[in-house]
């Protein structure tokens, strides 16, 4: 039809395939033995239609060695490689494009856990590292790969599938070819895995199955998810369909099929590249070289080469139109396919229900964003199945619980002999069964981990390697999540507090003895005190007894009406009244340091005799092992490992069974400190608060989880249950069930925190700051109004009063060089100054001479020289 059809469309053409068919029966050697006749006695230009990718592998061989291109509209292992093999071209869909459309809807519905089905075969053996790839990307777990073989007896495919209805995945992709995936579809349906909750994605080999097979095909497929790629529907299309179905059913007039494949529209466009290629090459000599064979007894020696294979190659590979299958256009000798059509089976037909494209993934619509149709999923449901299904239906989840718990507020597993039932009580069951209440349909039963006496079969890393076994679906109680147990078990998200604290007797901090109250200042900040009692004292006596009759008297009175009145300044009593307002800014300053000092000092005396100052006995791990302290913990817990990380003396470690035995331990002094983590310590607490205080946590743990076995969905479900649990006022109930009403104060932080034991004097050195700066001030500024009161007029001040009188001698001024001679002593300060400096200077001399001695007077003009040096 295509060479018809293309000559009817182009008769202007000089160029005319010629077509030679052989038929290889599906057999790998018979499509080699067909390529080489083809080769050697046709010397065919080019090859096209090995079916499987087995037969490819072998003619796309012979293709390289004799030049020849081999192209292939229906092998779809992306195994066969364009690289390794130039001349041979892919017009068909490629596995791996396949993968990505498959991955987007797995990661559209958000399941984490999906089994390949494929047929153990070149078919079907290509797609599965793509897929596993790509399912790796978006974190899908594969926890099985379920192979058939081409060959599979209906025994053999029962087998298959019961094993697969006893997992709890219930996502299956299925990459089948037609015949071997109705068989096993067939046996599905009659084992209940095409009823609700099951998912069925099938790669385009098997979603053309309805094509080929008619309604015996759809009706098993109901609810099954397919994807092809898109083809636009043409009138040229329409036109060759219809021409299609006269033709075909004219040769087979038996057949159920009603619509040419993909590989058929395929097999249509890659003669048409040919066709279009070959006229491109009209005036190129397409002949065949011939090899010196006279030596060679065999048939592949003497097909010799084509030697315009390469110019036919390139011109195919340059090809491109607008065929029944959409466009034509080859990239790096492969087909390219830009959308895929995602369907579903409904009825008698396939249902689009979107459409996958490089750009925008997922869509609805061709060319946009958004999500899918509503698909009807296998059981007519329109609920998308969560993709898991655990425990399958008839069966409860194995619930493994210790019979020998850390603490029965936790956990209590007892046999009830008079009933012969298990009784299972504590904190832990109570926020799993408030989470497994969200979660119907994952019904459960708890079984004891030990006999019916009350003797365990082994610790809780025993009892979580029997998930590993698959003794148990799951672990349930005060089960710490570490390391070393999650390589065997997955844990859900911690209910609990998490670390590991210390646990150590309280004393009482504070003695309490008759010099209680010197203590509570140090020695510096006494001095500080008293030095600043008499530098205030002083000041006040120095700006007061010139005019202040109360602090006048003889030397002996004054000093006693200092003292007296600075003390008596501690309890704002002080009689003296003062005169001058500088002395009363030295006051206020003093008085506010008074207020305070007293103040902190009255709360301080009173905190440290009424108040029970509390502190650990022990601070730290560094206190333990340098003191060579005694440290206690539980019996069957992980902390002996751990002490030995820290490098304890195993001699001072001390193994309890009991929080019973511990606590007598600690109260009579024979153990230190206890080990254990923080939510056993604080139900420990509760029962004796007010003895002991937590310190830590010490060393970091995740917590109390609950156990699934490795890969379990139930792991995440739980895990979101717990998170909605804890924001619920639930939780707060369970709690209060736990702890009581009112809960202790557990840790080191929440114990009265007690102000330094002395108080320093780097406390307060702002507040001696201030009085200091204002009696230094108030001094500063009573010597400058004493000088202002006490100057003598200079000669200037004279000869600018209009009183002075005209009888005064003139004053000779000498010149600065003869004051040195003057004055000898001025010579060693090297005197330079400006005429009119000196002489205003001179002048000031002249009239403190007046009054002063000679020697004086020498003083004073050093003095002047040096302030004007």
């Amino acid at each position: 039809m295509a060479v018809d059809d293309f000559y009817a469309a182009h008769p202007e053409y000089s160029t005319r395939l010629a077509l030679h068919i052989r038929d290889s029966s599906g057999d790998a050697f018979g499509a080699a033995a067909a390529a080489i006749d083809l080769l050697k006695n046709v010397q065919a230009k080019t090859i096209v239609g090995p079916q499987t990718s087995l037969e490819s592998r072998f003619v796309m061989n012979l293709g390289d060695r004799a030049h020849v291109p081999i192209m292939s509209f229906s092998a779809i292992s992306p195994s066969l490689s364009t690289k390794e093999s130039p001349y041979f071209i892919h017009t068909s869909l490629i596995d791996s494009l396949q993968a990505k459309v498959i991955t987007s809807i797995i990661q559209e519905f958000k399941w984490n856990e999906v089994v390949p089905v494929f047929e153990d075969s070149e078919h079907g053996n290509g797609i599965v590292p793509y897929l596993l790839d790509a399912f790796q990307e978006i974190n899908v777990r594969v926890p099985y790969r379920s192979t058939i073989p081409p060959t599979a007896t209906k025994d053999e495919i029962l087998t298959e599938l019961k094993k697969l209805k006893n997992m709890q995945t219930r996502v299956f992709v299925a990459h089948l070819t037609c015949n071997l995936g109705l068989q096993l579809l067939l046996l599905a349906k009659e084992e209940g895995m095409l009823e609700e909750g099951y998912v069925w994605i099938a790669t385009y080999a098997l979603t053309d199955i309805i094509n080929l097979m008619g309604s015996s095909a759809s009706a098993v497929m109901q609810g099954i998810v397919g994807i092809k790629p898109f083809v636009k529907t043409t009138r040229k299309l329409v036109d060759f369909k219809q021409g299609w179905r006269k033709r075909f059913h004219q040769e087979n007039p038996h057949t159920h099929i009603t619509e040419p494949t993909f590989f058929g529209l395929w097999a249509y466009d890659s003669i048409w590249s040919i066709a279009l290629a070959v006229e491109r090459m009209r005036r190129t000599k397409l002949t065949f070289q011939e090899l010196n064979t006279k030596n060679s007894s065999t048939d592949l020696a003497s097909i010799g080469f084509f030697s315009s294979g390469a110019e036919l190659l390139q011109s195919i590979l340059m090809t491109t139109f607008d065929g029944l299958a959409g466009k034509f256009n080859l990239v790096n000798n492969q087909l390219e396919f830009p959308t895929f059509e995602i369907v579903n089976v409904v009825g008698p037909r396939q249902r689009r229900v979107g459409f996958w494209s490089p750009l925008h993934g997922i869509s609805r619509w061709r060319n946009s964003s958004g999500k899918l149709d509503i698909i009807q999923w296998p059981g007519a449901t329109k609920v998308v199945p969560k993709g898991w299904e655990w425990p399958t239906k008839g069966k409860k989840l194995r619930i493994g619980v210790s019979v020998q718990p850390r603490f029965n507020k936790f956990l209590h597993a007892e046999w009830d002999a008079r009933f012969n039932n298990l009784t299972v009580e504590g904190y832990s069951i109570d926020i799993f069964k408030a989470v497994m209440r969200e979660l119907p349909y994952a019904s459960y039963e708890f079984v004891l981990y030990g006999d019916r006496n009350g003797s365990s079969n082994g610790t809780y890393n025993d009892l979580l390697y029997q998930i590993y076994l698959q003794n148990f679906d799951g672990v349930v109680g005060d089960v710490t999540i570490l390391a070393n147990r999650s390589l065997y078990a997955d844990f859900t998200l911690p209910y609990t507090d998490s670390g590991v604290s210390m646990l150590v007797p309280l004393k009482n901090k504070n003695k309490k003895s008759s010099w209680t109250f010197l203590v509570l200042l140090d020695t510096n900040l006494w001095l500080a005190i008293g030095a600043f009692f008499i530098f205030t004292g002083f000041v006040v006596w120095l700006l007061e007894h010139k005019i202040n009759g109360e602090f006048q008297g003889s030397p002996k009175d004054q000093l006693a009406t200092v003292l007296f009145f600075t003390l008596s300044s501690l309890v704002f009593a002080h009689r003296e009244k003062l005169l001058s307002n500088l002395s009363r800014i030295v006051m206020i300053a003093w008085v506010f340091v008074v207020f305070v000092l007293q103040s902190i000092y009255i709360a301080k005396l009173s905190s440290m005799l009424t108040i029970e100052q509390l502190q650990p006995t022990v601070r730290g791990l560094d206190d333990l092992i340098k003191q060579g302290y005694y440290v206690g913990y539980m019996n069957d817990s992980f902390m002996p490992t751990l002490l030995k990380r820290w490098e304890f003396n195993e001699s001072k470690l001390i193994a309890f069974n009991s929080p019973q035995d511990y606590h007598e331990a600690l109260s009579n002094g024979t153990l230190a400190v206890f080990l254990d983590e923080t939510p056993y310590l604080k139900i420990f607490l509760n029962e004796h608060c007010g003895k002991y205080t937590m310190v830590g946590p010490i060393y970091k743990t995740a917590g109390f989880g609950f156990a699934f076995s490795k890969g379990s969905p139930l792991v995440r479900e739980v895990s979101k249950g717990i998170l909605k649990l804890q924001e619920s006022n639930e939780m707060l109930k369970i709690d209060e069930k736990l702890y009581g009403s009112k809960m202790c104060h557990a840790s080191e932080e929440d114990i009265t925190s007690p102000i330094p034991i002395r108080l320093t004097f780097h406390s307060f050195w702002g507040l001696f700051l201030s009085t200091g700066v204002a009696s230094i001030a108030a001094l500063a500024l009573h010597l400058v109004s004493f000088l202002f009161k006490h100057r003598q007029p200079t000669l200037d001040d004279q000869m600018d009063t209009p009183t002075v009188s005209n009888t005064t001698p003139a004053i000779s001024v000498p010149k600065a060089p003869q004051a040195q001679q003057l004055f000898p002593e001025l010579s060693i300060l090297n005197l330079s100054m400006k005429q009119k400096t000196f002489d205003i200077k001179f002048r000031q001399v002249v009239c403190l001479s007046r009054k002063m001695d000679g020697e004086v007077v020498r003083l004073v003009w050093i003095i002047i020289a040096l302030e004007a040096k």
